[in-house]
């Protein structure tokens, strides 16, 4: 559980139903710096895996995470209630390939409904 309001439990969850955490940080906390921790955190014995922090997509309430915000500010009123645990998806894209052979990656590794598809879709800008 959480220690105070400037401290969120935050679990990762991988596509392979595997999890990282969780783990505590500070509201503070920029995504870029929670990218790193799970690329530090990653299990040695998964077959695939990101080798850089690019490599690396956090989802959280149906949204797609900005390196340069903050734990803070990324946080949902209805997902994240006080004392819990967060969970944030975690996506690999793989880095030499094609954005639409990415995109299909992303959707067949995630395992995801049809909402969080379209937003998948965003994320590569494209078109339907």
């Amino acid at each position: 559980m959480a220690e105070s309001q400037d401290q969120l439990e935050i679990r990762f969850w991988l596509s392979d139903d595997s999890d990282i955490g969780p783990k505590s940080y500070s509201v503070a906390t920029s995504i870029a710096t929670l990218k790193e921790s799970v690329l530090a955190q990653w299990p040695q014995d998964k077959d695939y895996g990101p080798r850089i922090v690019k490599d690396l997509k956090l989802i959280s309430a149906r949204k797609i995470l900005e390196n340069n915000r903050t734990v803070g500010k990324c946080q949902s009123p209805l997902c994240d209630l006080p004392g819990g645990v967060t969970t944030m998806h975690v996506v690999v894209q793989p880095p030499s390939v094609e954005k639409g052979l990415a995109l299909l990656f992303t959707i067949f590794t995630l395992k995801v409904c049809q909402k969080s598809v379209l937003l998948l879709y965003s994320i590569y800008n494209l078109k339907m």
